[in-house]
C-alpha cells in the first residue's frame, strides 16, 4: 500500500479518536505555524523591495553637480563642473529656464544637460556656522573692559540697532573692529555678548576652518561666508583666531602657505572689495596681532584695532563677584582677593573660584573659605608659570 495513504489513514483515526480539547490545541499549534510563517513571508516582501531600490538606484545613469557661471543671451547655461573645474556650454528645458541663475548649483547628465536645481553655491560647511541660538552671555556679565566694550558696540552693534543716528549724524560707521590681547582677557566673550545683545544674524567661525588642502578651497568658503552675510543682513561674522589665516605674507615657496595666502587675498577682497558688503559687520580676534599682514589691519577693513588688557585692580574684583555670585562664601574678602591676584586674566580668575569650590568640595564642606583661595591661587598660579604663553 501506498505510504501517504497509509500516513493518511493514521492521521484519520487520529484524529477520530481526539478530545474537542485536542482538536483545539491542534488547532492554535497550526494557528502559531501560520502566523509565524505570515512574518516571515511580510519580511520576504520587504527585503524584496529594498533590493528592488537598490538594483533601480544602481541601473540610474549618475549625475553630476556643476555651478552656473552665467546665463547666455541666446538662454545657454555657461557652467563650470565641480572636481575638475571643467567648464562648458549646454542647454536648459523651458520648465528650469526661468529658474536658473548664476551661482547656482544644478545637477547635469552625461550628455551634459541640466536635469534639476541642486540648490545655491553656499556651501553646507558654512551654513553651520549660522548661530541659530544667542549666548546667555550679556555685557553686565563681563567685569570692567568699560571702554572696550563701548568701543565694540560702537562698531558692531549701534549701526545695526540704531542706524538713524547714523545717517542723521552722517558719518560712515566702522566696518569691522579687530580684538588682540593676551589669551583669557575676554575677546570672545565680548563676541557672544555682542550676538546675544545685536538683532542681527551672528556668524562664528575659526580661522583655521579656513585653512584648506586642496587649491581655491578656502577662497571658497570665505566667498561663501561673506555670500550667506549679506543674504542674512543685517549680520555680524566673527572670525577667532584670525592669526590662521591672516599672518604676514611669505614667499617660503610650500603650496601650503601659497593656499593659505590665497585664502587671506580671497578674506582681503571681500572685506573692502567692489561688491558691497551691505549691513555686514565683521569682527576678528586673536592673540598675535604681531604676526597679521599689514594689509588686514589698514582702515576700511579694520577700522578699529582694539586692545584688551589684562584686568586691573577694580575690573578683577568685578570679574571675582561675577564668578563667586552663586558660591556659598564664609570670610571671604574678595577685594582682598583682587589686589593679590596681580596680572591674572579673567579665566585664571575664573579658574581660581572654580578650585577653590572644589577644595571645599574635596573637604565636604557647606561654604568656601579663604583657605581654599590661597590654595587655589597657589594651584592656579603654578599651572600657568609652568606654560611659555606667548603675546607681543
Amino acid at each position: 500500500m501506498d505510504e501517504s495513504i497509509i500516513n493518511n489513514t493514521n492521521t484519520e483515526s487520529n484524529l477520530a479518536s481526539m478530545t474537542d480539547q485536542e482538536y483545539e490545541e491542534v488547532i492554535d499549534s497550526l494557528q502559531e505555524k501560520i502566523d509565524i510563517q505570515g512574518k516571515e513571508i511580510f519580511s520576504l516582501k520587504k527585503e524584496t523591495e529594498q533590493l528592488k531600490k537598490e538594483n533601480n538606484q544602481l541601473k540610474r545613469t549618475p549625475l553630476f553637480v556643476a555651478s552656473i557661471i552665467d546665463i547666455l543671451d541666446s538662454g545657454e547655461v555657461y557652467l563650470r563642473q565641480q572636481g575638475n573645474n571643467q567648464e562648458y556650454i549646454t542647454g536648459s528645458t523651458d520648465e528650469l529656464k526661468s529658474q536658473l541663475k548664476p551661482g547656482m548649483k544644478v545637477a547635469v547628465n552625461n550628455a551634459l544637460s541640466i536635469v534639476r536645481i541642486v540648490g545655491n553655491s553656499v556651501d553646507s560647511r558654512v551654513r553651520v556656522m549660522e548661530l541659530i541660538e544667542s549666548p546667555d552671555i550679556t555685557f553686565e556679565k563681563i567685569g570692567g573692559l568699560r571702554e572696550e566694550i563701548e568701543e565694540v558696540r560702537e562698531a558692531v552693534e549701534y549701526p545695526l540697532t540704531k542706524p538713524e543716528v547714523f545717517r542723521r549724524i552722517g558719518v560712515e560707521p566702522p566696518k569691522g573692529i579687530l580684538l588682540y590681547g593676551p589669551p583669557g582677557t575676554g575677546k570672545t566673550l565680548i563676541a557672544k555678548a555682542v550676538a546675544h545683545q545685536a538683532n542681527a544674524t551672528f556668524i562664528r567661525m575659526s580661522g583655521s576652518e579656513l585653512v584648506h588642502k586642496f587649491i581655491g578651497e578656502g577662497a571658497q568658503m570665505v566667498r561663501d561666508l561673506f555670500t550667506m552675510a549679506r543674504e542674512r543682513a543685517p549680520s555680524i561674522v566673527f572670525i577667532d583666531e584670525i592669526d590662521a589665516i591672516g599672518t604676514m605674507r611669505l614667499h617660503d615657496g610650500t603650496s601650503g602657505s601659497a593656499e593659505v595666502q590665497r585664502t587671506l587675498m580671497q578674506l582681503l577682497a571681500e572685506m573692502d572689495g567692489f561688491d558691497n558688503r551691505g549691513d555686514v559687520r565683521i569682527m576678528g580676534a586673536t592673540n598675535r596681532v604681531d604676526m597679521l599682514d599689514p594689509a588686514l589691519l589698514r582702515p576700511g577693513r579694520f577700522d578699529r584695532v582694539l586692545m584688551v588688557p589684562l584686568p586691573d585692580t577694580a575690573a578683577r574684583h568685578e570679574i571675582l563677584k561675577i564668578h563667586s555670585a552663586k558660591m556659598q562664601l564664609r570670610g571671604v574678602p574678595l577685594d582682598k582677593l583682587a589686589a593679590e591676584t596681580e596680572n591674572t586674566t579673567g579665566a585664571e580668575l575664573e579658574a581660581i573660584c572654580r578650585e577653590a569650590g572644589m577644595m571645599a568640595v574635596r573637604r565636604d564642606s557647606d561654604a568656601i573659605t579663604w583657605s581654599d583661595f590661597e590654595q587655589a591661587m597657589r594651584k592656579v598660579k603654578d599651572k600657568t608659570q609652568s606654560q611659555d604663553i606667548m603675546f607681543l
